[in-house]
């Protein structure tokens, strides 16, 4: 038995259950009873005891299942006998594993092919317990629920219960992971931070994350100065980029809002949040085959001879074209939800529309506005494709847009990329800027969903 199978079980217990759940609450009411909830509830009720408990505890086996299997392979004689090279070892279990699940026919390494039947012989076993417990799990539930059907039981509540729970879990998990990142990020932040002073991280103006192999090389210590890091993503995602968004955002949400046709609106809102939906490696695209040369043409044109083809403006640019919908859509929103009432009072006093705009709606929705410009912030901050492709990897500190830069979640994909061991600062650099990047992001979305939830029911 696999574990595939058992969950089909389960789910047919569980659906007999709802079943005869319903059925027999049926029964009861034809016989002149008269039922506390209806037999729907009753049914559902059964289902969610049979079926709930057994699939917890499938999801609880599973990854349990694959540690007892290796754990059991590896002391068989046949995995006594395998390398004491981690790698080499692992490699050979993976293979073994994928031929005994069918994925593959047969291994690269002899030992491998070798080792596939002791791989399904425990296999089999573990999921053979895990299954059968399973099975027996769903029957106890089953007949669990069947003896609660009687006409005084409240199964509507016990079913309002279940799904409560469910929603509870639900947000646990959500927490739960956000926990588990932060502390993830925190643990090898500190481990970084044990290997260079945090004051040079925060302060450092030097970033050259590249140590030398021996202690006589040049910069054998490195430099993880984050200065020239955190500069580049205000450059490009907070200056350059809001340059962009905030205007064009801004008025496309007034003319959509106070001039346009309703026919009109209702053609061009979805086309200009088709812009949110594209993926941004079509903007790194974009921006590296066709903003990029542009701004170095111009760049050149006026008298920058060090005009690069990868250039803050143009990442900026092409950044701030992506996020104007985070802009407009929130900007609509506040606008929208300002009471007509004030529009009216503006324009009865003798005030002219674009007054009443300037005077009147817009200050009304501002703290909408303003939440809007900072979730666009954290939006542009967090963005790796379009930088990489336009803005280059050159960790400059410089205000001049027409040159290379470089951005925190640039140089993270730099330091993660390839085969890497998590002992060297130059590793564990990326999980102390991720950390940083994380406290800026959560940061500004706090800001931002404190200034709307201060002010929103000030025009209600």
């Amino acid at each position: 038995m696999t574990l595939s199978l058992a969950l089909v079980a389960v789910l047919l217990i569980a659906a007999a259950a709802g079943f005869l759940g319903r059925s027999r609450a049926r029964v009861l009411r034809r016989g002149g009873e008269r039922l506390n909830s209806l037999p729907n509830y009753h049914g559902l009720y059964c289902f969610l005891w049979a079926a709930l408990p057994a699939l917890l505890f499938l999801a609880i086996w599973s990854p349990i299942q694959g540690q007892l299997v290796e754990q059991a392979v590896l002391a068989s004689p046949a995995g006594q006998q395998l390398p004491d090279f981690d790698m080499a070892r692992d490699a050979i279990t993976s293979e073994a594993y994928e031929i005994a699940t069918g994925q593959r026919s047969a291994g690269f390494n002899p030992e491998s092919t070798a080792l596939a039947p002791v791989y399904g012989q425990y296999l089999n076993r573990y999921a053979g317990i895990g299954g059968g417990f399973a099975i027996l799990l769903a029957l106890a539930g089953a007949a669990w629920g069947l003896t609660r059907v009687r006409t005084s039981f409240r199964a509507r509540s016990g079913v309002e219960r279940w799904v409560m729970g469910l929603l509870v879990a639900a947000s646990l998990i959500a927490i739960l992971t956000t926990l588990g990142i932060v502390l993830s990020l925190l643990f090898e932040s500190l481990r970084f931070f044990s290997m260079v002073p945090a004051s040079e991280f925060l302060f450092g103006t030097q970033w050259s994350p590249q140590t030398a192999l021996r202690a006589d090389q040049a910069g054998s210590s490195g430099a993880f100065g984050s200065i020239p890091l955190f500069w580049g993503t205000i450059f490009i995602g907070a200056i350059i980029a809001m340059i962009v968004a905030i205007p064009l955002g801004l008025m496309s949400a007034i003319f959509l809002t106070q001039y346009a046709h309703a026919r009109v609106r209702s053609v061009l809102k979805p086309v200009l949040e088709i812009l949110a939906g594209v993926p941004t490696v079509v903007y790194g695209y974009f921006a590296a085959l066709t903003v990029a040369p542009a701004v170095r043409d111009l760049g050149l044109a006026i008298g920058i001879g060090s005009a690069s083809s990868e250039s803050a403006l143009a990442a900026g640019l092409v950044m701030g074209i992506m996020i104007i919908p985070f802009v407009s859509s929130m900007a609509d929103d506040s606008i929208a939800a300002v009471p007509q009432a004030m529009r009216d009072g503006s324009l009865a006093m003798g005030a002219t529309r674009s007054e009443t705009i300037r005077k009147v709606v817009l200050p009304a929705a501002l703290p909408g506005v303003v939440g809007g410009v900072l979730l666009a912030v954290s939006r542009a901050i967090g963005e790796t494709m379009i930088v990489v492709m336009a803005a280059g990897l050159a960790a400059n500190l410089t205000a001049n847009p027409f040159d290379s830069v470089t951005t925190v979640t640039t140089q993270i994909v730099q330091l993660l990329t390839g085969d890497q061991e998590f002992d060297s600062p130059k590793t564990l650099a990326a999980f102390a800027l991720g950390l940083a990047l994380f406290i800026i992001t959560l940061i500004l979305n706090l800001i931002a969903l404190t200034v709307v939830r201060r002010y929103r029911e000030a025009y209600e």
